[in-house]
């Protein structure tokens, strides 16, 4: 029998105060791709206590008004109440923001015979598994549905109780490589101050109208061990119960540390910044390999010099589920994908105003038309590499 381990991943809600801070920086760089699809974005933003922070360098040939985009997303978000000492109407914005480094800009401008290059060095990670339908990991998948249903519910109004901050985890049992239950959930969710003295309540409508609803049952058996809310309330959250940074939940929004992890975040940067392309395209690529049936894991590791097109290395990692050896499936990821920035970018479509949606939820495993490296188009081509 192959042996049994726990393995966990968590999400957080899109009033998470990262999350906040995420969605603004990214909002701002959609209204810039919007009217000037060539914006060079790299913007950061910092939320606390009635107060938003914009920073960051930006080459543009539009303008964007900061502060109304910055509202808009803080309402939509559901900070709305001024109790909650953090709210669209009365939050403080400040904004300090520079031009891009011409020094960053020579390597990256494409010109004469000059191809775009990386906007910065580094490495990124791609991942794809059979362990869920949308091949990803099955505990980060979890995570992110429970999350969802709990938005549904704050949306709907069918817990009118619920307020926007909120967190989840949830742990996997596995034999091998294979999931077999979930052994552990835990949910923190923000809630309106009504609820202090009702937990018991909040935990039973969690369980029935969130947690149930995200998980497939058969994955839920009797020894399944729940925790809502475990300090005993969360009443104070968002902004004002912890200060929130732009790029500070990279595992949530990839894989739930599941595989390795680069380092580089997403939010905020244009996709001239492998940072964030490479890593789509990463996923992409590797999709679409595991959608073949070329492998039922696959890793794909890219990493760039600033300024240069070509990547310098390129791994595919299959651990052992692979059809062919893994040094095959490198040379065949490298035939069919090109990852020089500008062929990501092209391929992808990745000067559309499209990254606000990525921001909450991941931006991996939703079958959503601007999630063009969710697309399994390449598999026809990879199956005859089989032949």
């Amino acid at each position: 029998m192959a042996e049994r381990y726990l393995f966990t991943s968590e999400a957080v809600f899109p009033g998470h105060p990262d999350k906040v801070a995420d969605q603004i920086s990214d909002s701002i760089l959609d209204a810039m791709l919007k009217d000037d699809p060539n914006s060079r974005v790299a913007c950061e933003t910092l939320v606390s206590t009635g107060m938003v922070v914009i920073a960051g360098e930006i080459t543009t040939n539009t303008y964007v008004h900061i502060p109304d985009t910055v509202r808009e997303v803080v309402r939509s978000i559901g900070y709305t109440d001024p109790s909650m000492r953090f709210d669209a109407d009365s939050c403080a914005v400040l904004v300090s923001i520079d031009r891009q480094s011409p020094d960053i800009a020579q390597g990256v401008d494409e010109g004469g015979s000059k191809e775009m290059g990386a906007g910065d060095q580094g490495l990124m990670f791609g991942y794809a598994c059979t362990q869920t339908p949308n091949l990803m990991p099955l505990p980060i998948q979890l995570s992110h549905q429970i999350a969802m249903k709990a938005v549904e519910m704050r949306a709907t109004g069918k817990l009118n109780y619920l307020r926007p901050d909120g967190k989840c985890q949830v742990t996997v049992e596995y034999e091998g490589r294979r999931p077999i239950r979930v052994h552990t959930v835990v949910v923190s969710q923000q809630h309106k101050p009504e609820m202090n003295s009702k937990q018991k309540q909040l935990a039973a409508d969690l369980l029935e109208h969130v947690v149930k609803p995200a998980i497939n049952p058969e994955l839920l058996d009797a020894k399944t061990i729940y925790h809502f809310n475990p300090t005993g309330r969360f009443e104070i959250g968002g902004p004002h119960g912890d200060s929130g940074l732009t790029g500070r939940k990279i595992i949530v929004d990839t894989y739930g540390g599941w595989i390795p992890h680069g380092g580089g975040a997403f939010s905020g940067k244009d996709p001239t910044k492998v940072d964030r392309s490479a890593a789509l395209y990463s996923r992409y690529a590797a999709k679409n390999v595991v959608a073949a049936g070329l492998a039922d894991e696959c890793m794909i590791q890219v990493a760039y010099a600033i300024g240069v097109a070509a990547p310098v290395s390129v791994l595919v990692d299959t651990r052992g589920t692979g059809k062919l050896p893994d040094a095959k499936l490198s040379a065949i990821v490298q035939k069919h994908f090109n990852f020089k920035p500008k062929a990501i970018i092209d391929q992808l479509q990745l000067r559309r105003p499209i990254y606000r949606l990525t921001a909450a939820h991941g931006p991996f495993a939703r079958a959503l038309p601007e999630f063009t490296w969710e697309k399994t188009d390449r598999v026809e081509a990879l199956k005859k590499e089989l032949a």
